[in-house]
């Protein structure tokens, strides 16, 4: 009879690494693992190598980054979605996708499980669970962190060095990190303390302000439909687009997010992210759509980029809610087409213009010049009519308190 079969979503971290030993040992079971590429900038090379020291007796790596950008990064960016106001969700994002790639490879091997590296009080173990679950209900998901012996990283690493498995991290670097080409999550270490300033070991793609250069530097972006097309005048694929805007971003201190955020399974946790190029096209996106979008549209887009961002960061990816969010955001973008100019320095964004053939911005009713077209006789009627209802609630009240006082 023939081993049962785990596939195993696979980093190369120290969690990762541990769990194919000890899944196969305490399962006995063949390991297979799965590396998504979605363009981190840590080499994949050696990581087969690195899988199959560990245990594993199969291992995939797939470069997913283009359909990650694609289909999941542009589509939140279309949305406005930020969680919190702040976090673009390069992490969340990229969960469904890996699921979906996790189950594709265990249908391919027979699998009848799948296994993740997150841990208990973590969000990333229910964007796993439930995008497998929707995908493939048969498939049953385990999660060793949640139930294994190890109390601590520092009992991986021992773990390790016991059993000869090839792990990067050390006892003094104790940095947790997740990184792909919307953004880089660093956890861990000192970061855990709220009061204590991230420190420039823990940034991989941004200089500090005080490091960036002592000039802004001017950047365009063209979007047509809501998607970021060229950068400075040349027209770019999605991914060399990214990439050329967290470089240009990272040497301006572009993207340095520290915040107390609220994680899905009710703990507050102290999060540091990099996104250079996230947080300039979500600035710049947002900017265009100051022109192009109707006010009504444009102020219910904002609640639905917040319903938005709270399903991608919860794990609901595949599900009809997100589906249907996601018809009403490309209605909205089918005008949001133009170009954004910003000026980058030391760390901040400042938009320096805009246009586009859909702009709602008529200069002959917003001027106040001897141009001006707005029909100002117009406005003491619609004041009237405006205030009425706030008119006619206030006399109401003010008769009913004269009424009671001649009672008394």
């Amino acid at each position: 009879m023939s081993k049962q079969k785990i596939v195993v979503a696979y980093s190369g971290g120290l969690d990762t690494s541990v769990m194919v030993h000890w899944l196969k040992k305490n399962y006995d079971a063949e390991i297979i693992t799965f590396t998504g590429n979605l363009g981190q900038s840590k080499e994949l090379e050696g990581l087969e190598e690195k899988a199959l020291k560990s245990g594993a007796s199969k291992v995939y790596i797939e470069d997913l980054t283009r359909e990650f950008l694609e289909e999941y990064a542009f589509p939140a960016l279309k949305a406005g979605a930020l969680y919190e106001g702040a976090y673009p969700m390069a992490t969340s994002l990229g969960r469904p996708l890996l699921a979906k790639a996790l189950v594709e490879i265990a249908r391919k091997e027979n699998a009848t499980m799948v296994a993740h590296g997150c841990t208990g009080k973590g969000n990333d173990q229910v964007r796993f669970e439930v995008s497998v679950g929707a995908l493939a209900p048969d498939i049953k998901c385990i999660a060793p962190l949640r139930t294994w012996e190890f109390k601590s990283r520092e009992e991986e690493i021992d773990y390790a060095i016991a059993n000869n498995i090839p792990v990067a991290a050390t006892k003094s670097n104790p940095y947790s990190i997740d990184d792909n080409i919307w953004g880089t999550a660093i956890e861990c270490g000192v970061l855990e303390d709220p009061m204590v300033e991230p420190p420039e070991d823990a940034f991989i793609h941004t200089v500090s302000p005080e490091n960036a250069p002592d000039q802004p530097e001017l950047v365009t972006i063209e979007f047509e439909s809501g998607i970021p097309k060229s950068v400075n005048g040349k027209e770019m694929d999605s991914i060399s687009l990214v990439q050329l805007l967290n470089e240009i971003g990272g040497r301006n201190a572009i993207g340095r997010i520290d915040m107390i955020e609220n994680r899905l399974v009710g703990i507050k946790s102290r999060e540091v992210y990099e996104a250079p190029a996230a947080t300039i096209l979500h600035f710049a996106h947002k900017e265009l759509e100051r022109i192009t979008l109707e006010k009504s549209v444009m102020h219910f887009k904002t609640l639905i980029s917040q319903e938005y961002a709270n399903l991608v960061y919860n794990g609901l990816w595949f599900t009809p809610l997100r589906e249907a969010l996601q018809a009403f955001v490309d209605k909205t973008q089918e005008k949001v087409t133009g170009l954004v100019k910003l000026k980058l320095y030391k760390g901040t964004i400042k938009i320096s213009g805009r246009t586009s053939p859909y702009s709602l911005y008529d200069p002959a009713l917003a001027t106040y010049t001897a141009e001006d077209q707005f029909d100002h006789s117009a406005s003491e009627g619609f004041i009237k009519i405006y205030g009425l209802p706030y008119k006619t609630i206030n006399r109401v009240m003010q008769k009913v308190e004269v009424e009671s006082k001649l009672s008394v």
